[in-house]
């Protein structure tokens, strides 16, 4: 297929699901089933898809979550792409599709710039690489993607001025219908009241929390900061979260209650995706295949 009949059929076919669904307003359910709101990122196996040392590429894993975890949500971290190249993207697709898999969100962390630097050229070089990412996300039929607010040396933590970029970039996902997440990812720049904060400045359906089950742990603040965390986290959260019981950063291990956690999502009436993500020492696949396990039974009672 050339190049311009590939973005026309696929930029086709979101737009018209998500029109679909009414002007203006993202589809934030995914399916009722319990396994069919499972997925799996792609980040915890990022030895082997590392493009410099890659002892497995990213068509693979589609077929490879499938086949081993039985589960059909995949979660591609952006750094994981060997290119953005349309060509490359629509190969991607036919695997994805093979594997009776499909995209649940794209995590972008390279964005090359800060929505939160006071130099507005460095604003712009993350909103343009947002922008760009939003379009890999329509061409692979992702209803998503979720992009980084990175720290900004000596610089503190501006909801206005973070605002203002990322209502830029959320237009744009508005116009793509793609939605755009923000996570409690890095403690330094991405605290969750900061993010449901900014979040709440800009006001757009297409603007959403990604809650991470464990990494406001991060912050020492306990665990019952991390479940406020998660509360005020869902009541904004759209499509996608990130599941981990285990969170391991410099030798120190954080663990939360897996259970509790679910409550405080479906007490919030989440109905999206939980991706699995497993971030500690140890096998990725034993530790994926273990939270699955726990998913599943969590969900089914």
């Amino acid at each position: 297929m050339n190049r311009r009949a590939f973005f026309g059929t696929t930029l086709g076919t979101t737009l018209g699901a998500i029109h679909a669904f009414g002007a203006g307003q993202p589809r934030c359910a995914a399916p009722a089933g319990v396994n069919e709101r499972l997925a799996v990122a792609s980040y915890p196996f990022r030895k082997e898809l590392d493009l410099k040392n890659a002892t497995m590429k990213l068509v693979d894993f589609p077929a490879m979550v499938a086949q081993r975890f039985g589960v059909h949500g995949i979660e591609p971290l952006d750094e994981h792409f060997p290119t953005m190249d349309p060509l490359y993207l629509h190969e991607f697709n036919k695997a994805v599709e093979q594997a009776g898999a499909h995209v649940v969100n794209i995590p972008v962390g390279r964005l090359h710039g800060s929505f939160n630097d006071p130099d507005a050229s460095k604003r712009k070089a993350a909103i343009e690489t947002a922008r760009k990412w939003i379009d890999v996300a329509a061409l692979i039929k992702s209803p998503s993607v979720r992009v980084h607010i990175a720290p900004v040396q000596g610089v503190a933590s501006d909801v206005p001025r973070t605002g203002e970029a990322l209502a830029e970039v959320a237009r744009y996902g508005a116009s793509k219908g793609i939605v755009v997440n923000l996570e409690n990812d890095d403690p330094a720049s991405e605290e969750a009241f900061y993010i449901v904060g900014a979040i709440e400045k800009v006001n757009s359906p297409w603007l959403r929390a990604l809650p991470d089950f464990c990494n406001s742990m991060l912050l020492n603040k306990g665990e019952d900061y991390n479940y406020r965390a998660m509360t005020a986290m869902f009541k904004h959260a759209c499509n996608i979260s990130h599941l981990k019981e285990i969170e391991t950063d410099e030798g120190k291990t954080y663990r939360i209650d897996l259970k509790k956690t679910f409550g405080i999502a479906k007490a919030a009436n989440y109905r999206g995706f939980y991706s699995v993500e497993w971030d500690s020492d140890g096998d990725p696949y034993a530790g994926t295949a273990r939270l699955i396990q726990s998913a599943r039974m969590i969900l089914s009672t």
